[in-house]
């Protein structure tokens, strides 16, 4: 599913010059749970927008079920984001003027799915994390630990096949960090491919393997 070959990316200012990601070599394969681990500032995050398309690498390649990416326009990795991707932020990324629902159902809004297909759908994953009671309320009136189900929702909601995780139990306690993990898991052994930045062994012994990066390289 993911390939990259001498991948870099460096970040420029009037400053400085600060190459955050060196020469990253990577091969990820259809089903796959990744951990990505390191300390902070090694450039976890980084490789996580890359994989994601949210940004561009200063060099190298990268190759999406075997489409080189580097060179597509924005408008083609904008499609290939909302038609293959699903993301989790540590932070959540709620969107506060919507309701639980109408964030979640946020991403398929896009897909042509009809209104009452989009809210069926949208319903019964809110029923399966167990927070569709509530549905119409607004992110700042749940927990963190609520927002991140909701966070969740609105990732897999559009099924896709490659999910990106940056830090998702870092903001929760620990009963919270199961059952994310938990969904994660599930999500993956329904044949979804996850990418999880973590600095939490305990987190990533649900992984299948464990990238370690250090100082923009990685170290296995």
């Amino acid at each position: 599913m993911i390939k990259t070959c001498d991948l870099t990316r460096t970040f420029v200012t009037e400053e400085m010059e600060t190459t955050a990601l060196r020469n990253i070599s990577l091969e990820i394969e259809k089903g796959e749970f990744v951990a990505i681990m390191g300390p902070s500032g090694c450039g976890k995050s980084t490789l996580l927008n890359l994989l994601g398309l949210i940004d561009r690498p200063s060099s190298g390649e990268y190759a999406f079920h075997g489409t080189p990416t580097e060179k597509l326009s924005e408008n083609r990795m904008t499609r290939i984001r909302r038609g293959n991707m699903g993301f989790i932020f540590q932070n959540y990324n709620l969107v506060e003027e919507l309701n639980i629902l109408e964030n979640v159902e946020l991403p398929l809004v896009f897909t042509g799915m009809k209104r009452k297909e989009r809210r069926l759908w949208v319903q019964e994953i809110l029923d399966r994390l167990k927070i569709s009671h509530r549905a119409l309320h607004y992110p700042r009136q749940l927990s963190g630990g609520q927002q991140q189900r909701v966070a969740f929702a609105r990732a897999i909601v559009n099924r896709p096949k490659l999910l990106l995780a940056d830090e998702p139990t870092g903001n929760l306690d620990s009963k919270n960090g199961i059952v994310i993990m938990n969904l994660l898991t599930e999500h993956n052994r329904a044949g979804g491919t996850i990418v999880m930045v973590t600095h939490s062994m305990k987190d990533a012994s649900y992984a299948h393997r464990i990238v370690k990066l250090r100082d923009g390289l990685i170290l296995n």
